[in-house]
């Protein structure tokens, strides 16, 4: 498989810089892989598209901010994106102008030191002075929205959007965007309506977000990203697919969740939290999820090869022969004609 197969061309002025107010105003795309068929509808008309015998399942994630200023011991700037907690004072960072090994990184309510460094990320361990280092960030810590959005909001505004409603767990980088459309009032519908709704963990980092940089996609390493099931939550998933019920994942991230303990031959309470490195391209054969809730994704993006794999045999009658070719290109295609807003505040497409 050929990262050129999974690319398209894109106008910049479909990029959205800015979520649609209400959230769930956002367009929706329903692409049916049994039919082959397109329908056009809003995010606020899922409520009358679901069943009350389908069961949702949401990332819970929250976005820290994790993009945060220093200065070297010589003065010069640092701009550092924290990626995750790797154990107690020791973090996984990305970076730009990052010193030496052994040398320190001096923020405004705290510090840092070098300590390992290789092709892609850095390590460091940090000095709080005995405070709470996600507290510090939230003091002094930027909103990680990506680098292809030109936002004009207030850093508190953009804390408040890039954040889904229903958020509580923190430890994400980037927000798990198919639930950007989400209100509460929606929710309210869903759940009147009878559809069961369950929460799963993945914090969002860079397995999710980073390219994919060699030609061969069996090259590509994911980098592993923490996710967390609760038992009861598994009980109820584990049932309802037995049940027959429909298995609809908001998200590609809680895709990847429920693949990861499809993967598990013995599901056992220890399962139910890891790091799960999962990369999901064809002829990937989904064994937990029958639907998706998911936003248009960049050229080359793992994210796209997911859905590519979602939406082609052995998951739909269609073979997959490049991204263009297949039924989710063409949706893609048609998207760009009728001016969908792509990306992390664009509009959204139900894969049915």
């Amino acid at each position: 498989m050929k990262l050129s197969q999974f690319e398209y061309s894109l106008p910049k002025s479909l990029i959205a810089n800015a979520p649609a107010n209400p959230r769930d105003r956002s367009r929706l795309m329903v692409v049916d892989r049994a039919t082959g068929t397109i329908q056009h509808k809003y995010f606020h008309d899922l409520s009358d598209m679901v069943r009350p015998s389908d069961v949702l399942i949401f990332n819970n994630t929250k976005v820290f901010p994790a993009r945060v200023f220093g200065n070297r011991t010589s003065g010069g700037k640092v701009e550092t994106l924290f990626l995750k907690n790797v154990s107690e004072d020791i973090w996984e960072i990305l970076g730009k102008n990052i010193p030496k090994i052994g040398e320190k990184i001096y923020f405004n309510n705290f510090y840092a030191e070098i300590i390992k460094k290789d092709s892609h990320t850095v390590e460091i361990k940090v000095f709080t002075k005995g405070k709470n280092l996600l507290n510090l960030l939230v003091l002094e810590g930027k909103t990680p929205i990506p680098p292809y959005i030109t936002s004009k909001l207030t850093e508190n505004s953009l804390r408040a959007k890039y954040q889904t409603v229903y958020a509580t767990k923190d430890g994400s980088v980037a927000a798990p965007t198919a639930g950007l459309h989400f209100t509460r009032k929606l929710l309210a519908k869903l759940i009147n309506k009878g559809v069961m709704i369950q929460y799963v963990t993945l914090h969002v980092g860079l397995g999710t977000f980073a390219p994919i940089r060699e030609n061969d996609l069996a090259k590509h390493k994911m980098h592993s990203e923490y996710y967390s099931v609760s038992r009861n939550t598994f009980e109820n998933l584990k049932k309802a697919k037995k049940e027959g019920r429909r298995i609809i994942a908001v998200g590609t991230t809680t895709a990847r969740v429920l693949e990861t303990l499809g993967q598990l031959e013995q599901l056992e309470i220890r399962n139910l939290t890891g790091e799960t490195s999962i990369f999901i391209y064809p002829p990937y054969k989904f064994k937990f999820i029958d639907c998706l809730i998911t936003n248009f994704h960049l050229p080359h993006s793992t994210l796209l090869a997911m859905v590519s794999a979602f939406a082609s045999h052995p998951n739909a009658n269609e073979k997959f022969k490049d991204f263009n070719s297949l039924l989710i290109g063409r949706a893609y295609q048609e998207a760009i004609k009728r001016k969908y807003r792509f990306y992390s505040f664009g509009d959204a497409m139900l894969i049915t």
